[in-house]
């Protein structure tokens, strides 16, 4: 089991008061699986997305990634598994305005060590692997919404994640450019990538194999998405 989450509970402090953003959610996350997290404003998805990708941790319950508790583990610990077992990829891109998309790509390796040759090479292989040779040494400004998503999607992926964490990835591209990144997305997971994709947009959500929806904190449902089989 990649991920296994039990009795979890977040509880934020707001002006004096306790507010629950999580109140016990149980979820199970095979590796290799194509998961969509939906649910209104305030129903606890953005704060499950966040423990999911170790930003946070439980105020109580256990999340278990990869065997290991995550409530047990230091700062330093956190850090080096959002580096090395999380790609991340936001709605924002969270580019380096001045940076070109191969160094963009490559700041995780940077930070992890890896070696100049290594991660230039990586780096180069994980563009062209999303439709982006041509476009390595273009600045953000110089590259379309979906090239920069592209570039942050490579970003995700240089590292070999076990996990693509997923906040809201077309929620500032045109339809057409979401349909295509989306597409990516089916690739990446065909390749055996694990996906967590979070979104309030329904035909987004589609894309996934499964579905689960949060409510009040609370897991509301979780379905499976039925794939047609071509004869």
């Amino acid at each position: 089991m990649l991920i296994s989450i039990r009795g979890v509970t977040k509880v934020y402090n707001v002006g004096g008061e306790d507010v629950h953003a999580l109140a016990g959610v149980d979820l199970d996350i095979e590796r290799g699986e194509y998961i969509a997290i939906m649910g209104p404003s305030g129903s606890g998805k953005s704060t499950l997305m966040n423990m999911l990708g170790c930003l946070d941790t439980p105020t109580s319950g256990s999340y278990k990634l990869n065997g290991s508790e995550i409530r047990e583990m230091d700062e330093d610990q956190l850090a080096a598994i959002r580096n090395k077992e999380i790609g991340f990829v936001f709605q924002t891109f969270n580019l380096l305005a001045r940076a070109d998309a191969l160094h963009n790509v490559e700041l995780p390796l940077i930070y992890n060590g890896t070696s100049r040759v290594e991660r230039r090479k990586r780096a180069e292989e994980t563009l062209v692997s999303v439709g982006l040779a041509d476009r390595m040494h273009h600045k953000p400004n110089e590259l379309s919404g979906g090239q920069r998503q592209r570039v942050a999607i490579a970003r995700a992926l240089v590292n070999r994640p076990s996990i693509i964490l997923a906040d809201e990835p077309t929620g500032n591209l045109d339809s057409r450019t979401g349909d295509e990144i989306m597409a990516a997305f089916a690739g990446i997971h065909a390749q055996g990538n694990t996906i967590i994709l979070v979104t309030h947009e329904e035909d987004v959500a589609r894309h996934a194999h499964r579905i689960v929806r949060l409510l009040d904190g609370r897991i509301s449902s979780d379905e499976r998405i039925a794939r047609g089989v071509s004869a």
